[in-house]
């Protein structure tokens, strides 16, 4: 058990070097640049440095901190590089970066970015924790249109944050629940329709739909069909609800449905599922009652 902890908990111990690492890739900068960015807002040693008359805090804005800093590093280099010369190039450049970038990482980006942090983080948990049923009704019924544009994956940064401030993101196992009440509008759909086409593709979808993979279902089923998709966001309230009440968590992401469950914090692993249940049977509730018609299927 301690072996497999500690190969689950490496990615996240460290998770400030990928993640600049990754940022200073994606807008054209030298990767490992973007590493020393996440290595230095991380470092122990930060503790030692006193700017602005306190104690800097390792780690202070979180990974909104490294990826602005990251984000910094590629665009300083590259206006560094454009002035020396090329014979020098691998020595100087990098080298005038990292000073420039490090010196106002600490005293601008950690100040600004642990506000942001901050202000996200806690402002979150406070809706959660305040809202309780209607903030998570709201939060998981709302989720799937924004599935649909693909806008679910801005948020990435800020469930990796709540990770690494209090150890899981409450606001994952909500917005989980979106996927689930679509399942469940799923299957109220392939009970209620003849139209083999729509079954087939239902029936081909539905596993990585349990899975917390939605797209199949959100694009071959309940989008086309219109109604179903609105019903399968109320499914998802109700689930997202109960998760909210029930203060579940999760200490990873990049799944959800019942992959989701080796994840959850706290032994909370019941509540989580029984969260999926509610929106499975309410997701089914109203699309069976209200959401489908056998017209629906014309054209499918």
């Amino acid at each position: 058990m301690q072996i497999l902890l500690l190969i689950g908990s490496g990615i996240f111990t460290y998770l400030a070097i990928l993640v600049g690492w990754n940022t200073a890739k994606e807008f054209g900068g030298t990767p490992v640049l973007g590493a020393i960015a996440g290595m230095f807002l991380f470092n122990p040693m930060l503790e030692q440095i006193t700017i602005y008359g306190d104690a800097l805090i390792p780690g202070r804005g979180g990974l909104f901190g490294v990826i602005f800093a990251a984000w910094l590093m590629a665009f300083v280099e590259k206006y560094v590089r454009k002035g020396i010369p090329a014979s020098v190039d691998i020595i100087f450049t990098p080298l005038i970066t990292v000073l420039l970038v490090g010196i106002v990482s600490l005293y601008a980006v950690m100040p600004v970015a642990g506000l942001v942090s901050d202000g996200i983080t806690n402002g979150l948990t406070a809706l959660i924790d305040v809202g309780g049923v209607v903030a998570g009704a709201v939060l998981s019924g709302f989720f799937l249109p924004l599935v649909m544009v693909g806008l679910h994956h801005g948020l990435t940064p800020i469930h990796a944050e709540l990770i690494n401030a209090y150890g899981g993101t409450a606001l994952l196992t909500i917005l989980a629940m979106a996927g689930a009440g679509q399942v469940g509008a799923a299957i109220a759909i392939y009970v209620k329709t003849k139209n083999k086409r729509l079954k087939n593709i239902i029936k081909g979808s539905l596993p990585v739909g349990f899975l917390g993979i939605g797209e199949p279902l959100l694009y071959g089923v309940t989008l086309p069909l219109g109604r179903p998709f609105i019903t399968a966001c109320i499914g998802a309230a109700f689930g997202g609800a109960f998760q909210a009440v029930m203060h579940t968590a999760a200490a990873g992401i990049g799944v959800s449905g019942l992959s989701l469950i080796p994840l959850i914090t706290d032994g909370k692993y019941f509540s989580y599922f029984v969260g999926l249940v509610i929106s499975y049977v309410f997701g089914f509730l109203f699309t069976y009652l209200f959401g489908f018609k056998e017209e629906m299927a014309d054209g499918i």
